[in-house]
């Protein structure tokens, strides 16, 4: 039914790995895996960017119906490489707000599969955090294995995403539980992820690609141009949010990378411990 996954010529990513592969009866499916294993799929912005121009080529591919977002290796991926983050990766990308579909802005992944004409399609394994989380919330349809876990990190190690990024959650799980998942970074089974609609369906992990091929068969068969018109009418939803990115930052913070509090957050994780925010203010009011 379908023909062997292929890399793409030209594509020759350092930290992913770009495929096409197609059905017998016509129509095909890309498919864009984070591949870090070694780093838990953890990722510097060389792989945020090659991810964001293979969704790009895939979209305008015309023998492409279907994005795959998965992985190489036992998880999606734990978000933004920390080490590239401590030594100014994070501050480089936020400092590049002019850019905002080409993969140097932090969330131009997201962007560009928001934008995407053709329906996205995250395959999920083991940890999906950070990064990888709002990647896949970003996606329009999530498929998980059974041992999935979900959530964020980036407010406890200091990584200042905001703006619409943020805010579209709200649209998938409601605006309480997606403060709750942003603001106090805990872990969700893929069974609770499931109950509050932040994925389509679990299956066991054995099954996983299975599943999606299902999937993305049953959209090869749907009118491509309407699924386009779809996609891009629930995109509208999120249009009136757009310019909260980065004008949120430069209102709040703009001395962000250079607070004591960051630095506390990459020292801290390091260094497996608790961080502590409040000692200074402690000792100032004792």
């Amino acid at each position: 039914m379908w023909s062997a996954w292929e890399k793409v010529a030209g594509f020759e990513g350092k930290e992913t790995v770009y495929e096409k592969k197609y059905r017998d009866r016509g129509g095909g499916v890309a498919r864009i895996s984070s591949n870090r294993p070694q780093r838990m799929n953890a990722m510097t912005n060389i792989g945020w960017t090659e991810l964001t121009n293979a969704v790009l080529d895939a979209d305008g591919d015309k023998d492409i119906g279907v994005i795959v977002i998965a992985s190489i290796g036992d998880h999606f991926g734990v978000g933004g490489d920390m080490q590239w983050e401590a030594e100014g990766g994070l501050e480089e990308l936020f400092s590049n707000t002019d850019n905002m579909g080409g993969g140097v802005l932090a969330g131009g992944f997201d962007l560009a599969i928001i934008g995407a004409r053709k329906p996205v399609i995250a395959a999920v394994k083991g940890y999906c955090i950070g990064g990888h989380n709002h990647l896949a919330y970003h996606c329009d349809l999530t498929i998980a294995a059974d041992n999935a876990i979900f959530g964020q990190n980036g407010p406890r190690i200091a990584s200042p995403i905001h703006g619409h990024l943020v805010s579209s959650l709200s649209h998938v799980v409601g605006i309480k539980k997606a403060k709750e998942i942003w603001m106090l970074c805990r872990h969700y089974t893929a069974q609770q992820a499931l109950e509050m609609g932040l994925i389509n369906a679990i299956v066991p992990l054995s099954r996983l690609d299975e599943e999606v091929d299902k999937w993305c068969d049953d959209l090869l068969n749907i009118v491509p141009t309407c699924l386009t018109l779809i996609k891009r009418s629930f995109a509208s939803v999120d249009k009136y949010l757009e310019p909260d990115l980065g004008r949120i930052l430069t209102e709040v913070a703009p001395d962000f990378f250079a607070r004591p509090e960051v630095a506390e957050a990459h020292q801290a994780f390091f260094e497996k411990r608790t961080p502590e925010f409040w000692q200074d203010a402690k000792k100032a009011s004792g």
